[in-house]
């Protein structure tokens, strides 16, 4: 399975060229382009002129000129890198304690953090969640939990996942709308619940696909979070759009948060980066799919397993 844009891979996951924000890249193809956009090498001026010189009677020369002068653009809108207007980007903070960073594990060691994650409020106290393209392709001891990560330091331990929970719809043809898992971890040494030390995010669905959010990832090159406030927009009928600069390649299965409780830094997460095109081939555009029913069954049997 291909990792999505946000996060580094994990060993034996995609490569560079088709990653999605699990481990952003540019892709082999061009990402969808919203209406309206104008593309890099074509400026709104010379859209405009290009147009009104084809819509303007005058000699055949000019004419030709303005044929010539469309046809280029649409060969620059095809090949230029599709770059969408940034209506916000990212800002790097100090973290959420209930937000992390999933690390590669390996002979008990922390490798490198490749996506992200966050503590989901539960009976057991013990559930993470995240998307589900970032660790279906791993087994339970190859993932940690660091949650709060930032600049080498990890304020509130580290944490194995024990295991990994996603549904059919997933495990059998990698169902965009279903980019979800939930993580059961442990701490060694402590029967603590991770709950009890960071808080949790409470699980939301049915959520309206427009609503005010904020959106935390980890950046796979840097070493802290980022975090951008916006509000979310309807993707298809099954997924969220985010638009935000600055979600490369790590910050796969960060929450998107709803009603955050600005003393605790807490809220409800509505959706993780995943689904479209594993969240996204570019920094300023993430998706997510709607949480439904299909999640809050996971979520229960998260629960049972937890």
């Amino acid at each position: 399975m291909r990792p999505g844009r946000h996060g580094g891979s994990p060993p034996g996951r995609r490569g560079l060229s088709r990653a999605g924000k699990h481990g952003k890249s540019r892709p082999a193809r061009t990402a969808r382009r919203p209406f309206g956009r104008v593309t890099c090498g074509v400026s709104l001026a010379a859209a405009a002129a290009i147009a009104i010189l084809a819509m303007t009677p005058t000699a055949n020369g000019a004419v030709r000129l303005a044929d010539r002068l469309a046809a280029a653009a649409r060969t620059l809108s095809r090949q230029a890198p599709d770059v969408p207007p940034t209506l916000a980007d990212a800002r790097i903070f100090a973290g959420s304690t209930a937000v992390g960073a999933l690390f590669t594990v390996s002979s008990g060691q922390l490798g490198k953090h490749f996506c992200t994650a966050s503590v989901v409020a539960s009976p057991v106290k013990d559930l993470v969640i995240t998307a589900a393209h970032c660790v279906s392709a791993l087994a339970p001891s190859q993932i940690a939990f660091v949650p709060g990560y930032h600049d080498g330091v990890t304020p509130h331990g580290v944490w194995q996942a024990t295991q990994i929970v996603t549904d059919s719809a997933w495990r059998t043809s990698a169902n965009p709308g279903h980019d979800v898992a939930f993580l059961v971890v442990s701490q060694a040494g402590s029967s603590q619940p991770i709950e009890d030390v960071t808080g949790g995010e409470r699980l939301g669905t049915g959520w309206p696909a427009r609503v005010p959010v904020q959106v935390i990832g980890y950046p796979d090159t840097a070493s802290r979070p980022i975090t951008c406030r916006g509000r979310s927009k309807p993707f298809g009928g099954h997924e969220m759009e985010f638009d935000c600069g600055g979600y490369t390649g790590g910050t796969s299965g960060g929450p998107f948060l709803g009603e955050v409780d600005p003393t605790t830094g807490l809220g409800t997460v509505i959706g993780v980066i995943g689904g479209y095109e594993q969240g996204g081939y570019i920094a300023s555009v993430s998706y997510s799919p709607r949480f439904s029913s299909a999640v809050q069954a996971l979520f229960q049997t998260a629960i049972s397993d937890g």
